[in-house]
């Protein structure tokens, strides 16, 4: 059976998205193929969760090739999943099938990097679980 294509999307992907990329690539990789992409793009991804999702995980996004790209720079999702935009969503020419309601932790402590890091672990462990079934 041919992997789903899941595409997070933040407006900047600079942080949450390039952090669910980088998990969903690590933890169900056997399942979907992860992408990440906004409306807008960095220079470069956010530098804190770069340093932190490599003293949690050992994942170094940037060696890996993550970078901030745009949503037409990425294949045609099967599933598009929101990051949680505080203000809105951006529009991607479809539909979101979910929105995981995420705070940005740009700018905050270690300990806010962590929480959101956690639930993005957890909500990719729950979809890994959803599409195996």
């Amino acid at each position: 059976m041919k992997k789903k294509k899941v595409a997070f999307i933040c407006v900047h992907n600079s942080c949450r998205s390039q952090i669910a990329e980088a998990l969903g690539k690590y933890m169900a990789g056997d399942v979907f193929e992860s992408y990440s992409a906004g409306t807008e793009i960095k220079p470069q991804i956010n530098q804190d969760a770069v340093r932190i999702m490599k003293e949690m995980y050992g994942i170094d996004m940037e060696k890996s090739g993550q970078h901030s790209k745009l949503v037409s720079e990425i294949p045609e999702p099967d599933i598009a999943i929101s990051m949680g935009c505080n203000v809105k969503c951006p529009f991607i020419g479809r539909p979101f099938d979910d929105n995981w309601g995420l705070q940005d932790p740009t700018g905050q402590d270690d300990e806010t990097f962590k929480m959101i890091i956690k639930e993005i672990e957890a909500d990719i462990i729950n979809l890994k679980k959803n599409l195996q079934k």
